[in-house]
């Protein structure tokens, strides 16, 4: 399949997912047109692609909640090149993704984080992930949340779920503090082994995450929480806040490549506390 099929149709899922997303938190906060739209372009002489990313703030459910969907091209600086797998000869590069990051209001229902794309340099690639982050411990709902991310990794391989849940586990790994950002998920990158099956695994991935955050939200959302479980849910968020700004790739990525910063730093919370 020529490239820029590939392209156009991985951009048209990102973008469809990212319209499926709001929807289904709308419906869960019971109330339509709830996102603020901004639209954002990368490059100030020539277009270089841009994006939209969605923000809704001070919801029943979602305190703050952040849908993105970027399509962006160009060149690699030289200092970022040589990070990037297949720029030695070509410094261009082609990237589409759709980021999602949930900071809930009740204590009791866990942030998560969700986000798929697929760069092309001189080859493409797929990567992405789910992960959960809660500040209050809940060993039923984390056998619950892996059980749902293994069913779905093992329609595609059996191998999945161990592979990328050993990668989550170390990616999202605050080595300052010696601790676990949150209970996991899945993390994979440079999947490149035969383009229609990745992308269906992909598109899995979106709809799975679709699945678990409302099943989640509808679990938990209705336990009564304390002062003190809202305080400790923003002292957790704080760990968030120090991984996502010391380690995280996409926000590396984002920065380096000249993407909309407001987006880009769309995963951090409206409160964060440190003691």
């Amino acid at each position: 399949m020529e490239q820029i099929i590939k392209k156009k149709l991985v951009r048209n899922w990102f973008k469809t997912l990212q319209e499926v997303l709001c929807l289904e938190i709308e419906e869960l906060e019971g109330k339509k047109n709830l996102f603020e739209y901004k639209n954002w372009e990368r490059g100030n002489k020539i277009n270089e692609g841009g994006g939209q990313y969605r923000i809704f703030e001070n919801g029943k459910i979602f305190e703050k909640v952040g849908v993105n969907f970027s399509e962006v091209y160009g060149k690699f600086s030289n200092q970022f090149r040589n990070k990037i797998p297949g720029t030695n000869k070509n410094p261009k590069f082609w990237a589409s993704g759709i980021s999602v990051v949930m900071h809930m209001k009740n204590p009791h229902v866990p942030a998560m984080h969700f986000n798929t794309r697929y760069i092309y340099t001189s080859f493409g690639w797929f990567g992405g992930g789910i992960d959960v982050t809660p500040c209050l411990k809940d060993k039923k709902l984390e056998k619950w949340f892996h059980n749902e991310l293994k069913k779905s990794c093992d329609m595609h391989n059996k191998n999945y779920y161990k592979n990328y849940k050993k990668w989550c586990d170390e990616y999202f790994y605050l080595a300052h503090r010696k601790e676990t950002r949150g209970i996991g998920g899945i993390f994979f990158d440079y999947k490149k082994d035969n383009w229609e099956k990745d992308f269906s695994f992909v598109r899995e991935v979106g709809i799975t995450f679709k699945n678990i955050f409302r099943e989640i939200v509808i679990k938990k959302n209705k336990k009564k929480w304390t002062k003190k479980e809202k305080e400790t849910q923003y002292q957790k968020r704080g760990r968030y806040v120090e991984f996502n700004l010391l380690y995280d790739r996409g926000t590396k990525f984002g920065l380096q490549t000249g993407g909309n910063v407001d987006a880009i730093l769309m995963s951090l919370p409206p409160i964060a506390k440190w003691k």
